[in-house]
């Protein structure tokens, strides 16, 4: 009789060392997650400077595609002289110096410090067109070398 009680105790309930192995094993499930996340919001940061540098390099190439005897004035260093809004008569020069200095001011307020945009005017095979070769960088954290994006305008 006294062996038939025995087995008919049942154990309730969790052990300490079974609730121990459960929170290792989700905590090292959560730590997989949370190193998820992050890498997602690097991604995700880094994607929104890459579809901003496409839009400021597509910015300048519009400028330049409407302001087409601006030419050698693109690659010039942006100067405030107030043609696009002011009440005075401006060269294709003057227009694409201020078009520049709105340009940089624009890479200034959408991108990371430190990034830089630069125009390169050049002339294309046999001399019959002008290229425009528009670089952006920027750092970035986790990259060694700043990102760039690099667009070509032939004109």
């Amino acid at each position: 009789m006294y062996g038939l009680q025995k087995n008919l105790i049942r154990q309730r309930g969790f052990t300490l060392l079974e609730a121990v192995v459960s929170l290792l094993v989700l905590s090292i499930g959560m730590l997989g997650i949370g190193a998820l996340f992050f890498d997602g919001l690097k991604s995700g940061r880094t994607a929104v400077y890459r579809t901003t540098a496409v839009y400021l390099a597509a910015d300048m190439a519009d400028r330049i595609r409407s302001n087409p005897s601006g030419g050698p004035a693109y690659a010039d260093a942006g100067s405030d002289n107030s043609c696009l809004n002011g009440n005075k008569q401006c060269s294709a020069n003057e227009i694409a110096q201020e078009d520049k200095l709105n340009w940089e001011t624009d890479i200034t307020d959408h991108l990371p410090a430190d990034a830089d945009g630069t125009v390169t005017v050049g002339l294309g095979a046999g001399g019959a067109t002008t290229i425009y070769t528009i670089d952006l960088s920027w750092p970035e954290v986790g990259f060694p070398e700043p990102l760039t994006y690099t667009l070509l305008v032939e004109q």
